[in-house]
């Protein structure tokens, strides 16, 4: 396992350099971002002071360079909007994103399961009919009209939730929550839920094509002949069997609801990292794009890592010594 896990790191170091390089380039060539930054009443001398100062002045591969020197040190560079390290702006957003992806894929998972299982066990059954034609709407409907659909109909007609921000936080081993609280609750639900609907409609088919799959296997039909209870050989005998994929989807799904939260972020004004991405792009802060797509890009890279090491605990006969990168 070690080997593996060597070698894996390798390969992530080589990723990140080439994602930094097609990264630091992309950005470069969709704007200049002293034409926002800079009070165009500014004369020439004060205009040539700023570039000097944010290091435009330098061609490409110089800054490239410069960078490469910078990250490798620990240091992403400092925003050209904030003057504060990149860094520092996306840490302070990181709690808000996670406690919003985590809470998404608790409600896809927690749903998800045992409707797929349901759809799976009783296929022409009218809940299990419904089930799936729900999961087909899930996928279907746009994030943004869900959410403005979600803030119509519970913000503005019941007034039951709030329609934006985060709510009260309370500190849980030095991050901030929200969850700790019933009204940092109320602000979690509607945003939650909305990011939770593809990835609920996701599990949702992938636990019922599972679930009807394992049915047909010898080793349940042995157990049913066996006698065992209904419950059991659900348990025991199909959900175990079907859990390598679902652990994939869920995994990767994650590491997505991170990267993607920015649309249900908008919507809901959630103060997480797709908000700060959304205004870093709209002033082109470089220095806040680059560090936030390396540190999605990492986030992704660590959580392939922890579902290929947990394949071998679910199933003994996955051999991360003979895995092939």
């Amino acid at each position: 396992m070690l080997v593996y896990v060597i070698r894996r790191l390798l390969q992530s170091a080589v990723v990140l350099l080439v994602m930094s390089l097609l990264v630091f380039v992309g950005v470069y060539a969709i704007g200049n971002p002293v034409d926002i930054l800079i009070n165009p009443q500014a004369d020439q001398e004060d205009i040539e002071r700023a570039i000097k100062g944010l290091g435009l002045d330098k061609p490409l591969w110089e800054q490239y360079l410069v960078f490469l020197r910078q990250a490798l040190a620990g240091d992403l560079g400092k925003s050209f909007a904030f003057n504060v390290p990149a860094i520092q702006l996306i840490v302070e957003r990181m709690p808000a994103t996670l406690e919003l992806a985590s809470a998404a894929m608790l409600i896809a998972i927690v749903l998800g399961l045992p409707l797929g299982l349901w759809a799976g066990l009783k296929p022409g059954s009218v809940a299990g009919r419904t089930i799936m034609t729900g999961s087909i709407l899930g996928f279907s409907l746009p994030t943004f009209w869900v959410g403005l659909m979600l803030i119509m109909v519970f913000s503005v007609y019941l007034g039951w939730l709030p329609s934006n921000g985060r709510g009260p936080t309370t500190e849980l081993l030095g991050v901030p929550v929200s969850f700790l609280s019933w009204e940092g609750i109320k602000h979690l639900i509607m945003p939650a839920t909305n990011l939770a609907l593809f990835n609920l409609s996701l599990v949702i088919r992938l636990t019922r094509a599972g679930t009807r799959e394992a049915l047909l296997q010898d080793y349940v039909k042995f157990a049913r002949a066996k006698g065992l209870s209904n419950a059991r050989v659900v348990g025991v005998h199909v959900l175990k069997n079907i859990s390598i994929p679902i652990v994939t989807v869920i995994g990767l799904q994650f590491g997505s609801l991170i990267a993607f939260a920015i649309v249900t972020e908008t919507i809901f004004a959630w103060p997480g990292m797709g908000k700060l991405i959304i205004d870093s792009i709209n002033v082109l802060d470089r220095p806040v794009i680059v560090a936030y797509l390396l540190i999605i890009v990492t986030l992704f890279i660590v959580i392939n890592l922890l579902v290929d090491l947990l394949y071998s605990v679910l199933d003994p006969r996955v051999r991360l010594a003979d895995a092939k990168g």
